[in-house]
């Protein structure tokens, strides 16, 4: 019988590797500006075409190699990191493995150019599906420049799984934030279709991650720092009041290498208890530095993923920290009662007072008995005090304050006689009660409004007839790209709405105009949760996306509880709510309004 296996070609074992190293154009960004971490650089460009389909440069001013390394480079598992198994556990630098070069030479075009500082000329090599083409020599600066070009080119059946140009960018963002954000002494620049998108210039941290996400970030950041003998953690954390409803801004690192790890995760969601709504998540960015012999980084193609040595530890410190941060920035000042009887004298002084504090002296009868008719200012008969609505029974007051545990919601049955005479009463300022045929009417005034909002909102989408209010001072909406991105997906939607938004760079928008009905509204933030929201139930379909919109519009401008609301206001919003197709529930699926049956209730 003939022999099965044999060795596969390196061509088809570089193809096979490049399938768990490279999935998309951002995995050959982020392997590719991890070496130029490892070359020392201190300025890194990436510049991308088509989202990296067409092209991928990136450039740094590292260390350069020398002509033979540069051939060598290529090969699988040629590497300048380890020499034995041990090295593994030692590791410091972000590439190790040497699969990265030789995985994106096997599926695309790549030109390389390095130069050394004592070198007088560079090199260049060509290298396509894994043969070389092309060696020279050429002037150029210190340094290295990777040129990738028609990625996948010989997997065609791979390139046809890439998502739109924008979805493949935003993981090119991604990437690029990763890499940038834990590095913030190195300056870097992303250049997108001949427009360059984030220019960063060497400084720390919360520079770094205001100049990735945005100014707005300066007041949202609270420091965290703890240090012990296995484990340093340093970085920021959002505050409980920014906490978004995606999982957007969560960066952890180990030793600057991004990683994922649900159970480290879970020590910031508990530090967080209590502080944020259950759908809501926190924003960090945190670095956690431990010795590499405590961790192993070679579990997974792509190293987002560690096993730690006493991962309970960690869990413990970090939750820790994290409690630190909070509870410093929530700290509230505190009186020392064993403080010394001068302090009313100095605070006297210094309000400019001439005599010292004393206590108030409130002089008391001791004989005084208030329910005695000698001492009471008035007759105590309170029956006459309350005297009950004309047409009304008089009982019927008792059903507002009594608990509604076994309520019968019946049919909508409006009153015979004209609505105009109909009284309304509101309870709480956030409750309209009103009497029907079958008993009390009682609507939740906000869930009714959001009704009303949501379907006006959706025929001005269809309709393309929203009404904008000029902003008298226009205000600057500051964005990451990727956000700015759906923004501007989003921009035809919102215009219908009564937006007027103006790009006035990459990440920034203007906001000229607001819908009418966001008059006093703070336009950034009902912007920020549109597309908080949008993020939360992205899809392609537009009609969805329209629905979403209507919604999270509907819900931030309907009016809210403990609002006070005139006889003729309660009237109009029943109106239009009854004019609506679907009265009865409101845009979150909870029922609008009740009526209580009179019979049953008495019972």
């Amino acid at each position: 019988m003939l022999d099965i296996i044999k060795l596969l070609p390196d061509s088809v074992a570089n193809q096979i590797a490049a399938g768990e190293v490279i999935q998309r154009p951002a995995s050959a960004v982020k392997e590719l500006m991890e070496n130029a971490l490892d070359a020392g650089a201190t300025q890194i460009d990436l510049v991308v075409k088509d989202a990296g389909k067409s092209m991928i440069m990136v450039v740094d001013n590292g260390c350069g190699m020398s002509e033979t390394d540069a051939r060598l480079c290529f090969e699988r598992h040629a590497t300048s990191k380890i020499s034995k198994a041990e090295d593994l556990f030692a590791i410091r630098t972000m590439g190790f493995r040497g699969e990265a070069l030789a995985s994106i030479a096997a599926i695309a075009q790549v030109e390389l150019k390095t130069r050394r500082k004592e070198d007088e000329v560079g090199v260049k090599i060509v290298n396509e599906g894994s043969v070389v083409k092309e060696q020279s020599l050429v002037p150029m600066q210190p340094g290295t420049t990777f040129t990738v070009k028609n990625l996948f080119f010989n997997v065609p059946a791979r390139r046809n799984f890439l998502k739109t140009p924008q979805s493949e960018f935003r993981h090119i963002v991604e990437e690029f934030t990763r890499v940038s954000l834990m590095n913030p002494n190195i300056g870097f620049t992303l250049t997108s279709d001949g427009k360059e998108v984030y220019h960063l210039y060497p400084g720390n941290l919360k520079q770094r991650i205001m100049g990735l996400f945005g100014s707005n970030y300066e007041g949202r950041l609270l420091p965290v720092r703890q240090e012990t003998e296995r484990v340093r953690i340093d970085g920021y954390i959002v505050k409980a009041e920014y906490a978004k409803k995606t999982r957007g801004e969560q960066y952890f690192f180990v030793n600057k290498r991004f990683i994922k790890h649900a159970y480290l995760h879970h020590a910031i969601e508990n530090a967080f208890m209590e502080m944020i709504p259950k759908d809501s998540f926190p924003g960090y960015f945190l670095n956690i530095e431990v010795d590499p012999s405590d961790i192993d980084i070679n579990i997974h193609p792509t190293k987002t993923e560690v096993n730690f040595l006493d991962v309970k530890l960690v869990y413990a410190i970090l939750h820790a920290a994290v409690r630190k941060a909070i509870g410093q920035h929530n700290l509230s000042p505190m009186i020392d009662f064993n403080e010394s009887a001068d302090l009313n004298n100095d605070f006297g002084a210094a309000m400019g007072m001439s005599n010292p504090l004393a206590i108030p002296n409130v002089p008391l009868d001791p004989n005084f008995n208030p329910f005695s008719k000698e001492h009471s200012p008035r007759e105590t008969h309170w029956e006459g005090s309350y005297q009950p609505q004309k047409n009304t029974n008089p009982g019927d007051w008792r059903i507002l304050y009594g608990e509604r545990t076994d309520l019968q919601n019946v049919p909508f049955e409006p009153k015979e006689e004209s609505q105009s005479n109909a009284q309304y009463l509101q309870v709480n300022q956030s409750y309209i009660v009103t009497t029907v045929k079958s008993g009390l009417l009682v609507i939740d005034q906000q869930l009714a409004h959001s009704r009303v909002l949501f379907e006006k909102y959706l025929k001005e989408l269809e309709n393309h007839s929203g009404v904008s209010q000029q902003e008298l001072f226009p205000q600057a909406l500051s964005l990451n790209v990727n956000d700015a991105s759906l923004l501007k997906e989003m921009l035809p939607e919102l215009e219908n709405l009564g937006f007027a938004l103006e790009q006035a760079n990459p990440t920034t928008f203007m906001i000229n105009g607001t819908p009418t009905d966001a008059a006093g509204c703070d336009a950034v933030a009902l912007l920020e949760k549109i597309l908080d929201n949008y993020k939360i139930n992205r899809t392609d379909l537009l009609l969805d996306r329209k629905l979403n919109m209507a919604k999270t519009l509907a819900t931030q401008l309907s009016i809210k509880p403990q609002t006070r609301l005139s006889e003729m206001e309660m009237q109009n919003l029943v109106d239009q709510l009854f004019a609506c197709n679907v009265a009865e529930v409101a845009p979150n699926g909870k029922k609008i309004f009740v009526i209580l049956n009179m019979e049953e209730f008495f019972k």
